[in-house]
């Protein structure tokens, strides 16, 4: 039989299912994301594996293959994996024209840049450091194990049909993973047992096991419910202890607190601690000596794909334009490297080929974001997606309020039933954490993109309120808008004031000369007068009459009309407000309102000057000064707010 007919009798041949070197269980983030190692054959990629470190040393390659090849073909995921794919050919296709447009002069000049970076890089190299990397033996698997000795010895997944979170070892051996679907986990291994996620209980034993942590560095870092990086130098130093000796004591105290095992990687620097938790899983250890000689050695000839930071896309992309499929190649190749990729790229690419990572613990500094999502079985049923919704916006709120965060961009992400990702944002006019406030906004969203299919739901707070330099914003604070509105032209604005008659006149003087002087100005005098349209009337003209309102408001000054973009996008600093949120839209519009008349201010602090002088000069020096002022033509934006400031 030739070639050709046995790739069109075996297709998944032509396909690369990936084992890679995949963790025994993984963290929430990765989870539930589009899966890693799911399909990996729609991308052709071919990975140097060791089944050992994955339990799956008896795996039937062939037969995973076409199992999972069988199953999925003509599935929605598949297409969409293949326009994917299709973008990353046109990017590998861009890559390798530019190679072949570099001639030996701008080889020769990219050279001298690398081997001068890697003079530079090489002077940073760091072997004072004793990094500690931990991951916890199929975590999931293994709490539920723990809680249920019935299970142990037996194929078990912890999810569902649509996703697994993590399989114990026992199911490995069937080609079981991480991130598969439960439809083709089942289908390998008729005998899996299912058992659902439970989040709870999940936490409550990464807790304990960050007691132990603890012990070893205070300020350990945790990436995920199992798995952490800990300095332990000092204690090596203090107890005179090596690196081997502290992972073995370190392993001992976990298993003494949780009754779970784990596995642990010693090395001068966290990239390295993590390469070598993996190799002696599970229950294992590895140590990497604090030598130059050793790490060279040992990374010369690791996959590129086993470096954290380098994922399918990144190593598809080295391979196929560069010809590099490990670290030592990253080297071998420096001056393509820099000469196709970005410096900061390039950078961190010719640190992994010299074995370099961090060794510094990094600032505790103001968390960015928190997030929170869940996968579930394709539904387009309203109730059920609205209660999942509820579900993760009180998941949320509580993980906020047990790091006291308060939070104003809202961030709805969706995977619909087609495997397209979606994000819609929100900017909230206050700080807040409650479920409430979160489900109301969040519904909002979701409305917008109703009717909709969906199998992943998620919600992300960003923006957070600084303790020392913020304070809640009380809703029901007037805007800007409401303030001018509803108030009253400049003339009434000024009624009140805390200031002389005589005074008094000359600023409605000044101010008539103004309105006089310049057409734009009396055309805002005219919109700050008039009543705003109704916000029924807005819903019903939608986009466009919002559009309207915020120009209206601006009186047509073109330093601070906004449009949304797409329907929801701000033309002038990209927050997004979808339709539904009318009163966030003109608070928004507001905002650059005011934004605008400070500028002004700012712009004619002359202006102001000639103010001050008026309050403290003879009526007749005032009468020259007014003459003087005429030309003026906008009006300090204190103005706006004299009535407020005498009531307060």
């Amino acid at each position: 039989m030739d070639s050709k007919s046995e790739g069109e009798d075996r297709p998944w041949q032509s396909y690369h299912t990936a084992y890679t070197n995949a963790k025994a269980g993984p963290s929430l983030s990765l989870s539930f994301s589009l899966s890693l190692s799911l399909y990996k054959f729609f991308f052709h990629f071919s990975f140097s594996v060791n089944t050992n470190l994955l339990g799956m040393e008896g795996v039937d390659k062939e037969k995973v293959q076409k199992v999972v090849y069988e199953m999925s073909k003509g599935s929605k995921y598949f297409e969409n994996e293949q326009r994917k794919e299709a973008y990353i050919k046109q990017k590998i296709e861009n890559l390798q024209q530019q190679r072949t447009k570099l001639t030996d002069k701008d080889i020769a000049h990219f050279q001298k840049i690398a081997e001068k970076k890697i003079v530079e890089l090489e002077a940073s190299r760091d072997l004072t450091k004793t990094w500690l990397h931990t991951d916890m033996d199929a975590f999931y698997a293994a709490v539920e194990i723990l809680d249920n000795p019935s299970l142990k010895g037996k194929p078990l997944a912890v999810g569902g049909m649509s996703m697994i979170c993590t399989a114990s070892y026992e199911a490995r051996k069937f080609g079981v993973r991480a991130a598969m679907p439960g439809f083709i986990a089942r289908k390998l291994c008729p005998d899996l047992i299912f058992v659902p996620t439970n989040f709870d209980k999940y936490t409550h034993f990464s807790e304990l096991t960050r007691k132990v942590f603890r012990q070893y560095d205070p300020n350990f870092i945790a990436t995920s419910l199992d798995e952490a990086y800990l300095n332990v130098t000092d204690v090596c130093s203090e107890r005179g202890l090596s690196g081997e000796e502290v992972a073995a004591e370190l392993r001992g105290a976990i298993y003494d607190e949780t009754g779970l095992t784990c596995s642990v990687g010693v090395a001068p620097n966290r990239m390295l601690a993590k390469v070598c938790s993996d190799i002696n899983k599970p229950n294992g250890q590895f140590i990497l000596l604090n030598d130059r000689g050793a790490v060279m050695t040992f990374i010369s000839s690791l996959p590129i794909r086993k470096i954290g930071g380098i994922g399918k896309v990144t190593e598809h992309m080295l391979r196929d334009v560069l010809g590099i499929t490990t670290c030592d190649d990253m080297l071998k190749n420096s001056a393509l490297v820099c000469a196709l990729f970005s410096d900061l790229s390039s950078d961190f690419f010719l640190s992994v080929g010299l074995g370099l990572g961090g060794t510094h613990t990094p600032e505790n500094r103001m968390r960015k974001s928190i997030s929170t999502e869940r996968t579930f079985t394709a539904t387009s049923d309203t109730t059920l997606l609205f209660q999942k919704l509820a579900d993760i916006a009180e998941t949320l709120s509580s993980d906020m309020q047990k790091e006291n965060l308060w939070g104003r961009n809202l961030t709805l992400k969706l995977k619909t039933s087609s495997f397209e990702v979606k994000t819609r944002a929100v900017s909230l006019q206050k700080y807040i954490s409650s479920k409430e406030e979160i489900l109301t906004n969040a519904t909002n969203l979701l409305k917008a993109e109703l009717p909709v299919s969906l199998r992943l739901i998620g919600l992300r707070m960003s923006q957070f309120r600084d303790e020392d330099k913020h304070a809640l914003v009380d809703p029901t604070q007037k805007t800007l808008s409401e303030f001018i509105l509803s108030g009253s032209s400049h003339s009434k604005a000024y009624e009140n004031q805390d200031i002389s008659s005589e005074n008094s006149s000359d600023y409605l003087l000044e101010d008539k000369n103004l309105c006089e002087s310049d057409g734009t100005r009396e055309k805002e005098h005219r919109c700050v007068t008039s009543e705003p349209e109704s916000s029924s009337k807005r819903e019903e003209l939608g986009d466009s009459s919002s559009a309207k309102d915020i120009n209206e408001t601006c009186g047509g000054n073109a330093n601070c009309e906004i449009q949304w973009v797409d329907g929801y996008i701000c033309s002038k600093c990209g927050i997004e407000l979808p339709l539904g949120f009318e009163e966030e839209r003109r608070e928004h519009a507001d905002y650059h309102l005011a934004q605008s008349l400070q500028q002004e201010e700012s712009a004619h602090v002359a202006h102001d000057k000639v103010y001050h002088k008026l309050e403290h000069s003879s009526p007749k020096s005032r009468k020259k000064q007014k003459a003087s002022s005429q030309g003026a033509k906008f009006i300090p934006i204190d103005a706006f707010f004299t009535k407020g400031k005498k009531n307060l």
